[in-house]
């Protein structure tokens, strides 16, 4: 008797299906996958997080592969092809300086990326670190942490990341410690209230009974807690950040010319917005669709990791 190929694959589907819903996993591997699994499974059924995703993984593909998707170098300049409509040529016209949007654009999306990226990776231990060591230990060293975090939140975050810029000088990379300075306090916020839960719990009095230190229990018990909830804070925290990028670069604190980045895209427009309106749209609905799929990814992934607070 042979067995086709389709029932082959039916078969291991069925099998993967039944070892990623089995009631008792043998091991820590099956357990995360079993965990990932279910909450991917919660995740589809918001189908604007399902389409909010869509465009974050088409925003990836986009930077990644921008010199498989046109021709047109973004910062060489054709003086006799400057403001041309969208055409066949180029699909969403040129600038003032005869570059090719479209090529702009997606090659944009990579700056826009790299902000984020970074951003993400110095405000999320930041903000988990200083939140968590404040509500754990209390008194003097919450004080000092929360005072120092309300100083930074009693301002709004782009007039302060405009301080910053304009103190630290333009630049991409100042603009990124500028961000970075403005985006940890919400994060710090955040990690403290879970932290504040967290250290009475009778599991952590179990911990220090056995002699565990502060650090230990901080970094390996209360830390994983914090981190979905962080995790949902940092997602929605993107639109914020890519609007405050863009802001930057619009006054041009942010990327330098010629290097395309969508604010300074917007900026250099501006002057043409009435006669060539292609200029400044093509880098304003970038925003503004990259910022929505975020905020929608951020909604979804709250119900999935954090469901206390869709209550």
């Amino acid at each position: 008797m042979t067995i086709s190929t389709e029932d082959a694959d039916s078969a291991n589907a069925g099998g993967l299906r039944r070892w990623l819903q089995a009631p008792e996993p043998r091991d820590w591997f099956q357990s995360s996958m079993q965990q990932i699994h279910q909450g991917w499974l919660k995740f589809s059924l918001h189908p604007l997080g399902l389409a909010g995703l869509v465009i974050i993984v088409l925003l990836i593909v986009v930077a990644t592969a921008a010199p498989l998707l046109t021709s047109y170098d973004p910062i060489v300049q054709d003086m006799a092809g400057r403001l041309a409509p969208p055409s066949a040529a180029h699909i969403l016209g040129t600038d003032n300086f005869g570059r090719d949007v479209f090529a702009r654009v997606i090659y944009g999306a990579r700056t826009t990326l790299y902000i984020i990226m970074l951003v993400t990776i110095i405000v999320a231990p930041l903000g988990l670190l200083i939140g968590s060591f404040s509500g754990y230990f209390g008194g003097i060293v919450d004080e000092i942490l929360m005072r120092i975090t309300d100083i930074f939140l009693s301002f709004p975050g782009l007039v302060l990341a405009l301080g910053f810029a304009a103190a630290l000088g333009p630049g991409i990379t100042n603009a990124i410690i500028a961000i970075s300075l403005t985006a940890w306090p919400p994060i710090a916020r955040l990690a403290r209230a879970e932290t504040l839960s967290l250290r009475k719990a009778d599991y952590i009095a179990a911990v220090r009974l056995q002699g565990a230190t502060s650090i230990a229990i901080i970094t390996r018990h209360i830390l994983p807690m914090c981190i979905p909830s962080v995790i949902v804070r940092v997602t929605l925290n993107m639109a914020g950040i890519i609007i405050t990028a863009a802001g930057l670069g619009f006054l041009g604190l942010g990327a330098q010319p010629p290097w395309p980045e969508w604010g300074s895209m917007a900026a250099s427009g501006r002057e043409f917005m009435l006669d060539s309106p292609w200029v400044i749209a093509a880098p304003g609905i970038a925003i503004a669709l990259v910022s929505l799929a975020f905020n929608l990814v951020g909604d979804a992934l709250r119900d999935v990791l954090d469901p206390r607070g869709s209550e």
